[in-house]
């Protein structure tokens, strides 16, 4: 049951389990998001952060028996919610981001063929009103 109830986590995550027994017959199940081999996304930390039920074995067990109606699987389908918004708001940002570049570059001057290349030349020649005997004069 552990395992049905972990596959719509397993689609996306790596998952780790820790199992630690407790006083009192407690166990401690730890179950902990990691980032699944050639993911390309970098995780959120609420992603990774793990699941821990703490409880009596046979509560577990209960617990894990009811599926996806129980805690367990609803938290997991909850996450799965949460996982898939944060995909499509990354889906969003990236086709945001490409439009707004391809924007830009539509928008970007081109420059027209009389003015590319264009240079100031500066004058070679004195102007028409200066002697030799008085230099020309910038005002």
């Amino acid at each position: 049951m552990l395992i049905t109830t972990l596959l719509p986590l397993l689609a996306r995550y790596s998952l780790g389990f820790d199992l630690v027994a407790g006083p009192d017959d407690t166990v401690t199940l730890t179950v902990i998001p990691r980032r699944h081999e050639g993911a390309a996304d970098k995780l959120e930390s609420g992603e990774t952060r793990p699941i821990s039920l703490t409880a009596s074995a046979a509560d577990i067990d209960a617990e894990l028996a009811k599926g996806q109606d129980g805690a367990l699987g609803q938290l997991i389908a909850a996450r799965k919610a949460l996982a898939d918004q944060l995909a499509e708001q990354r889906q969003a940002a990236d086709a945001a981001r490409t439009a707004a570049a391809e924007a830009a570059k539509a928008k970007a001057p081109t420059p027209t063929p009389a003015t590319a290349g264009a240079k100031v030349d500066a004058p070679t020649s004195p102007p028409a009103d200066a002697t030799a005997e008085e230099p020309a004069s910038l005002w």
